[in-house]
């Protein structure tokens, strides 16, 4: 299969590893990115559940907020307790509107009392970068365009890890530290996207490849694409923005009201001060009209993004947001949005595929337990 190909494509610096190991590239959110490799996603997929799978995801947008104060600023943006944020721990974390929806999700870590790392998606990284200039004026905003960002995921990457740089072994989920690794001095979080146990490096883009061979080099270690970077985290029940997350989504509605830390809530001590905050309150206080449920599918054939669901009487009550086939599942899954009514688990509905009613059920997230390193 041919992809045709924009001249305006960015590309990262691992493109010519890629073209080596001979994936299939295509355009994805402005950038050059390798769908599969030669091995196909199934393989592909299965392998970082059982060792490691390595993912370029250098096209994420990658951001250094500094200056006194900047915690307290940055909180007016995303509801989460970023004063109370240790050094070296990272927290997801949403830009929310004036209407409680979702502007972005992302990762940020405290790199220094008032030093902050943020790494947000890549359809969104122009939009946030003015957003963030706009209203944290007088803070300095460096964006890293010079760095790449790998991906090592699976119950294996802690094994390569520790032959490479010991030390990042002592983190735990969400947490992050300073290596050296390929020469180069990196940004570690033992972090992921896939539910796996795994790691995330931030390094710079001249070190990337020779970083890149390094941990392929390791017999555990296959070239991932995003085919299945996307079966992996919908297997986890992790949200894709712009899909499962948009502008009109709020944080209740999708499930995360665990990402709102409990000091902002309504009864907290530093409660609301970010945008949306008494929309947010009023669905916690009231309810959401609509919630994000998993979906499981009767049949071998996957339910895709766009389908309308419906009641047993036939009316529409939501519609699916990301859908496939979970390879360790063995099965297709879906998730979506659905009024509250039917959002109980094991509720029966139906999926329109190509106007024909599919069976479904809604079912709890993750699909497949999430295995992040918590401590002993």
């Amino acid at each position: 299969m041919t992809t045709e190909q924009s001249p305006d494509l960015k590309a990262t610096p691992l493109k010519t590893l890629h073209q080596e190991l001979g994936a299939r590239m295509v355009p994805f959110a402005g950038y050059d990115m390798p769908v599969q490799y030669p091995a196909g996603i199934m393989a592909e997929h299965l392998h970082t559940r059982a060792q490691a799978g390595l993912f370029d995801v250098s096209h994420m947008g990658q951001v250094v907020i500094s200056g006194a104060g900047v915690a307290a600023a940055l909180e007016k943006l995303v509801p989460v307790d970023l004063e109370q944020l240790a050094i070296n721990r990272q927290t997801y974390a949403l830009f929310t509107n004036a209407q409680g929806g979702i502007l972005d999700d992302l990762m940020i870590a405290r790199w220094a009392e008032d030093c902050f790392f943020l790494v947000v998606n890549a359809a969104c990284k122009e939009q946030d970068l003015a957003y963030l200039e706009g209203a944290l004026s007088g803070f300095e905003i460096e964006y890293l365009e010079d760095r790449a960002l790998l991906a090592l995921q699976g119950p294996a990457a802690v094994d390569v890890m520790a032959k490479l740089a010991p030390e990042v072994c002592g983190l735990v989920f969400m947490s992050g530290c300073r290596a050296t690794l390929a020469g180069a001095d990196c940004f570690v979080t033992r972090s992921g996207y896939t539910g796996e146990d795994g790691f995330e490096i931030s390094v710079p883009a001249d070190a990337a490849d020779a970083l890149a061979r390094m941990l392929l080099s390791f017999e555990e270690v296959e070239p991932v694409g995003l085919g299945a970077r996307d079966s992996l985290r919908l297997e986890a029940g992790l949200c894709l923005y712009g899909h499962d997350l948009d502008t009109t989504t709020t944080p209740v509605q999708a499930g995360l009201l665990w990402s709102i830390s409990k000091s902002r809530r309504p009864d907290g001590q530093k409660a609301g001060g970010f945008p949306g905050a008494e929309v947010i309150f009023n669905e916690i206080q009231q309810g959401a009209s609509r919630r994000r449920v998993g979906l499981q599918i009767d049949g071998r054939a996957p339910v895709r993004e766009g389908a309308v669901l419906v009641d047993e009487a036939g009316e529409q009550v939501g519609v699916v947001t990301s859908g496939g086939f979970g390879p360790t599942l063995e099965a297709p899954l879906a998730m979506g949005y659905v009024s509250s009514d039917f959002a109980a688990a094991g509720t029966p509905l139906r999926a329109l595929v190509r106007d024909k009613p599919r069976p479904v059920s809604v079912t709890k997230m993750p699909f497949v337990p999430q295995r992040y390193y918590r401590g002993q």
